[in-house]
């Protein structure tokens, strides 16, 4: 390990030099096995390190992240998966570890967003982890460790440069960090905040009710939600991370984005959409960008005559409004976290409509009874952590 690691350049091509070093004159915690990452690179291993590594100390499972632009596009602990999941990320033709797995439904949720990301891994990559970050367009990964060949079949992709970073598990940051921002340096405590289901014993509400898999999926949204830009809520169901709203500067804006994206998770998985008749040589990017509009209001995009042609065998069945707002009614025992409180019940409202039975969050509004009134109006279990989770 080096003191300093020069960058070809910063945020930008124009911001240059770029590098990343320890001021303290250590070496630096990590280790470039194969590539050449880049700044916002880095922003996002180091970002999405900490993430997998509170859920791995918090869960005790094995733990990904896929992060784009210095946010999570998805996060998940091992919880094996169904075969409907295997077959809407992908993957039921490969043979999967738990941390192919976790990297599989922390990716699959939001293959839209996760186009080009940073993968984290909290164990060492195995070779059933490589094999799926090969066939995916990825930027690069970082993990603890690898094997001989996972090592092998990653330096294969990209023509040889795919990035691949191995950090030391055992390294601890200072527990002040500094932030230059137009000249000027900012000075604060880390966030080291410990999440954990001690947060989640004050239910304000007339449901007090969480399940063991609730907690785990709050726990899980709120670490998500310590890496993510703010404003951000974060829906939760089966260990994953399936709905991320990130950096809106409206909580409503945030928590519309993300039980979207919800929304579309749970749609990919009706009949209709999994049997739709592709093409063979479609590509994998085009058919995740062929369901999207499909599921959505804009399907004539893909639907219309001289267009279906270039997805489809044969032209498929409309998915109407209708047939998406009935089989949406059959998602149910979601998880939401929101990294600052709910100011007002249309939030509730929203969630509802995604399947929201649990919350998670701050407390602390003048409106926390109108939150809590509507939370009790459709029967949803909310705790109120007391701590905000601010992300900038």
């Amino acid at each position: 390990m080096a003191n300093e690691l020069l960058l070809k350049y910063g945020c930008n091509p124009n911001q240059k030099p770029s590098r990343i070093f320890m001021k303290d004159g250590g070496e630096l915690p990590v280790t470039v096995l194969n590539g050449k990452p880049g700044y916002i690179n880095f922003l996002d291993a180091f970002n999405s390190w900490q993430l997998v590594r509170e859920l791995k100390a918090a869960t005790g499972l094995p733990a990904a992240a896929s992060f784009k632009h210095v946010s999570p596009a998805g996060a998940a602990v091992y919880v094996p998966l169904s075969d409907t999941l295997k077959k809407i990320y992908f993957v039921d033709d490969l043979e999967l570890s738990p941390i192919a797995s976790a990297y599989a439904a922390a990716r699959g949720a939001d293959r839209m967003s996760s186009y080009g990301d940073w993968a984290a891994l909290s164990d060492v990559c195995d070779k059933e982890t490589a094999r799926l970050l090969a066939r995916e367009v990825s930027d690069g990964v970082i993990a603890p460790g690898y094997t001989e060949e996972a090592l092998e079949i990653l330096k294969k992709k990209r023509k040889g440069n795919y990035n691949v970073v191995q950090i030391d598990p055992d390294y601890m940051p200072a527990p002040v960090e500094h932030k230059d921002v137009f000249g000027v340096t900012f000075e604060q405590g880390r966030n080291e905040l410990k999440i954990d289901a001690e947060l989640l014993k004050e239910l304000p509400t007339e449901n007090k009710e969480l399940t063991e898999e609730a907690k785990r999926d709050l726990i899980v949204s709120l670490i998500t939600l310590k890496y993510t830009q703010s404003n951000s809520v974060c829906y939760v169901k089966n260990g994953q991370a399936i709905g991320v709203g990130a950096g809106q500067q409206s909580r409503v804006h945030c928590t519309r984005l993300a039980g979207n994206k919800a929304d579309n998770w749970y749609l990919r998985q009706c009949p209709k959409v999994l049997n739709l008749p592709f093409r063979t040589d479609i590509r994998r990017p085009d058919r995740d960008n062929t369901i999207d509009v499909y599921i959505s209001d804009d399907y004539m995009d893909v639907w219309a005559d001289g267009q279906w042609e270039n997805f489809f065998t044969e032209k498929p069945e409309v998915f109407t409004r209708e047939e998406r707002r009935a089989w949406l009614d059959g998602m149910t025992g979601v998880a939401l976290g929101s990294d600052a409180f709910f100011p007002f019940g249309d939030n509730i409202e929203r969630a509802h409509k995604s399947g929201v039975a649990y919350i998670a969050q701050p407390g602390g509004s003048i409106r926390d009874d109108h939150v809590i009134e509507t939370c009790n109006k459709y029967g949803i279990a909310m705790a109120f952590t007391g701590i905000r989770l601010f992300h900038h």
